[in-house]
């Protein structure tokens, strides 16, 4: 019999897997499934279970009969009508089902066609007639036979409406692309859909390829109405669908990942076999750098474990990651830092004392210091250094002399500026997770000397700010200059703990007060007052002046510079506690002469005219002295932040009611001074045979000149004194003696400061005579011999022995 190319997509192909001639299954017309549906339900069937499958009317299936109660079954009903029933069980999972293990709803099956199996199973290709329901089962061995009653069927007689036909035209086309976007149904599948003619076939072979389990399939089954039968698989086919169309997305996008990554691999391959040629990939040799320093490494045993954690983590990143370069300069970080690496101490104090005195003239206190500390470390062998801070005016040395400590002890030298630091993490480091992160700039100028000794300068350490949004600087600082926690100091970057303890740390500072107390307390304070004149003019000697020939070119010049002009440049054109600005005006003396010498000028020593016409009229007038006894003039000593001055009291006596007035830009504490002598005098009035009508009868001023210049401070206090006893007993004050001294309301004298500094005023302006309180002696002791040579010390306890030394005879 020929066979059309439309009769045979019309049909349904099931091939014998053993070879046989394949057998054409013809596709349910509507004319067979009424012949089906009149054909009369056996009252009597053989039930066969099957698990994870629903047989549906009209539909032809495969099924493999493993069961051997199941097996003789079929073969039974093989040999004589090939008519079973089929139903579902509930649960799978169960190997020998019972009588409640299956569902009431199931589906006469005719039996086609047989196969064994080499296995001993039996594959039967079966087709589904009518549907029926159990009413009993009569026989439970050698397999299920049950009194079943055909299921009442309503899907033949439903009425076809517009909507219906509608609903089953889009089921058609949705069951249709299903077919196409599915890989695992046949194509003629589609063509099989488009040919079937029964709507009530066309929903259950629809039903029966559905991608649901049992249980759905099974609900579908025992739907009596066609248009809900209907409703219900188009909504489960709309959600296979949509859930072919995600997987079809989804593989695509893997498709184009994947073809990306197999490019990138390629060229990756490519790239490193043109690295190999030209002597091996850059980040390999890296990597073989790293693992040799490391190899030199002394580090200790937790530091060796964390490198050789993170070397393993790098090995395995990809060169092209974001994260390589981070851990690249990490690992890169630990093999730079000098882990356990000291330099040697140079403990010969003759040669630190010898390089400390060439270094800077004066600073005997700081260099005593140093000399104790090489001294104690000699002798204990503890490397753990002191934590100094050098305190004083701009300009005295105290970062340089940080330099000279270095090359006294052999240390390397490192200076760390913390003027205007306002952010925690420059100390600490910023976590390496961050982009851009660094470790901190104490373990950065570690890194770059090369030694975990150095002589470490913190220069300007009152200069740091406080707790701000960035963290408190400050508190960092607790760490970094405390002995007993320095050396397990924590660098966010670092993520270890680093020994600080055998670093020198130096700081400078200009104010004491705005450094935090809890860090003060940390630190060893050395002041450094500023310097005399008399120091000046030696440092301007020994190094500005050889310093400044040498930078402008004038070595050797014959330019030179007598002591009364040195003198004169310092007097008269500076005023400094240190002697930065004297080295400016001394350089520009020098470059004025300079263009001389480049003309070919012989040049020699300077005078003091010459001073003048190249700096010219002086900036500053010192007051001198005038050694006439006068009535209410006393001279009194003043410390300043650029040395001490001659400080003149001027009181007056005016026709008045007593009242005491005060000019010259003083201070409260200079007031209460005034004050507090004023009412002594009046308290003690008998003692100087003064009439307390005077007191009275008369107003009283003090003057203090310079009045541009603020002046404060209790250490005028007998100066003030004396001159308003000179001019009640109308008596008048030597001129040739200065005093300075705090006084009290019981008339004693207290001590004051800067007394190295006002005796070195008093003996520029030519002063023999100075009074002290007898607690400043001790002052006196400390100071050189050369600087008070010649000098008459008056000391006293009480204000009333003033009398006999200052009044004029």
């Amino acid at each position: 019999m020929s066979k059309t190319k439309k009769d045979i997509f019309s049909q349904l192909i099931l091939s014998d897997p053993h070879g046989e001639d394949s057998e054409f299954f013809p596709l349910l017309s509507k004319e067979d499934e009424k012949r089906i549906h009149s054909e009369k339900v056996p009252d009597e069937l053989p039930i066969l279970a099957l698990r994870n499958s629903v047989l549906f009317p009209g539909v032809i299936i495969p099924i493999t009969v493993g069961r051997d109660r199941s097996i003789k079954l079929v073969r039974d009903a093989y040999k004589k009508d090939k008519t079973i029933g089929v139903v579902a069980q509930k649960d799978a999972s169960i190997d020998d089902p019972k009588a409640k293990d299956l569902y009431k709803t199931g589906t006469v099956a005719y039996i086609i066609k047989l196969l064994k199996m080499p296995d001993g199973s039996d594959t039967i290709i079966i087709q589904g007639r009518n549907r029926f329901s159990i009413e009993k089962y009569t026989q439970r061995e050698p397999y299920l036979r049950a009194k079943v009653n055909a299921y009442d069927n309503n899907l033949l007689s439903a009425k076809s409406s517009k909507t219906f036909t509608v609903l089953m035209n889009n089921l058609k086309e949705m069951a249709t692309k299903v077919i196409r976007e599915s890989s695992n149904l046949p194509a003629e599948a589609g063509f099989a859909i488009q040919n079937i003619e029964s709507s009530t076939f066309l929903l259950h072979f629809i039903a029966s390829n559905l991608k649901i389990d049992a249980t759905e399939k099974q609900k579908l089954l025992e739907i009596n109405d066609l248009n809900k039968l209907a409703t219900r698989i188009h909504q489960l086919l709309s959600g296979e669908l949509e859930m072919l169309e995600l997987k079809e997305q989804i593989q695509e996008k893997v498709k184009t990942d994947i073809d990306k990554q197999q490019r990138d691999y390629f060229l990756n391959m490519q790239l490193k076999t043109i690295q190999e040629e030209l002597g091996g990939a850059p980040h390999e040799q890296e990597i073989k750098e790293i693992e040799e320093k490391a190899s030199l490494k002394s580090w200790d045993k937790n530091v060796a474990e964390t490198f050789e954690k993170e070397l393993a983590k790098l090995k395995r990143m990809n060169p092209s990651a974001a994260e390589f370069s981070i851990q690249l300069n990490y690992v890169e970080l630990l093999t730079e830092l000098p882990w356990n690496e000291f330099t040697i101490d140079n403990f010969d104090l003759k040669h630190a004392e010898k390089v400390l005195n060439e270094d800077h003239y004066g600073l005997e206190k700081v260099k005593e210091r140093i000399i104790e500390f090489l001294a104690v470390l000699k002798l204990k062998g503890n490397m753990k250094s002191p934590i100094l801070c050098l305190l004083g005016p701009p300009g005295v040395g105290k970062t340089s002399l940080g330099r000279s400590i270095a090359r006294a002890l052999g240390r390397k030298y490192v200076r760390l500026s913390l003027g205007g630091l306002r952010d925690e993490a420059e100390l600490r480091g910023h976590r390496k997770t961050y982009i851009g992160a660094l470790p901190g700039r104490i373990v950065q100028n570690l890194k770059k000397v090369q030694s975990s000794n150095p002589v470490f300068v913190l220069d300007e350490i009152d200069k740091v700010s406080g707790n701000t949004f960035h963290g408190d600087p400050q508190a960092a600082l607790l760490e970094v200059l405390d002995p007993e926690q320095n050396s397990t100091f924590y660098d966010n970057y670092l993520e270890m703990d680093y020994d600080l303890s055998k670093i020198f740390f130096i700081a400078t500072a200009n104010n004491i007060s705005t450094i935090h107390p809890a860090l003060r307390d940390r630190m060893e304070i050395i002041d450094l007052s500023g310097y005399t004149l008399e120091e000046k003019s030696e440092i301007a000697k020994r190094h500005l002046i050889p310093k400044q020939m040498e930078e402008n070119g004038m070595a050797g010049s014959g330019l030179s510079f007598p002591q009364t002009v040195v003198k004169k440049i310092i007097s008269d054109y500076t005023r400094e506690s240190g002697v930065r600005s004297l080295e400016k005006t001394i350089a520009k003396v020098i470059r004025r002469h300079a263009i001389d010498y480049s003309k070919g000028q012989k040049l020699s020593s300077l005078k003091l005219t010459n001073v003048e016409e190249i700096l010219g009229i002086p900036h500053f007038h010192r007051e001198k002295l005038n050694k006439k006894p006068e009535i209410g003039i006393v001279t009194g000593l003043a410390w300043t932040a650029y040395g001490g001055e001659l400080l003149f009291i001027e009181a007056s006596l005016s026709k008045g009611k007593g009242m005491l007035t005060m000019t010259g830009n003083l201070g409260e504490v200079m007031k209460e001074s005034a004050t507090l002598a004023f009412e002594y005098l009046k308290s003690h009035a008998s003692i100087l045979n003064i009439s307390p009508a005077r007191f009275e009868q008369n107003n009283v001023h003090i003057h203090v000149p310079e009045g541009a210049t603020p002046k404060d401070g209790p250490s005028a206090g007998i100066t003030i004194f004396t001159a308003l006893s000179s001019i009640f007993c109308g008596k008048t004050v030597r001129g040739d003696l200065a005093m300075t001294g705090e006084i009290t309301l019981r008339g004693s004298v207290l001590p004051v400061g800067g007394i190295k500094e006002k005796i070195l005023a008093a003996n520029r302006a030519g002063i023999k005579e100075i009074i002290l309180s007898e607690s400043n002696r001790k002052d006196i002791n400390d100071i050189e011999e050369r600087y008070i040579k010649g000098l008459q010390f008056h000391y006293i306890k009480e204000m009333k022995d003033l009398f006999p030394i200052v009044f004029s005879k």
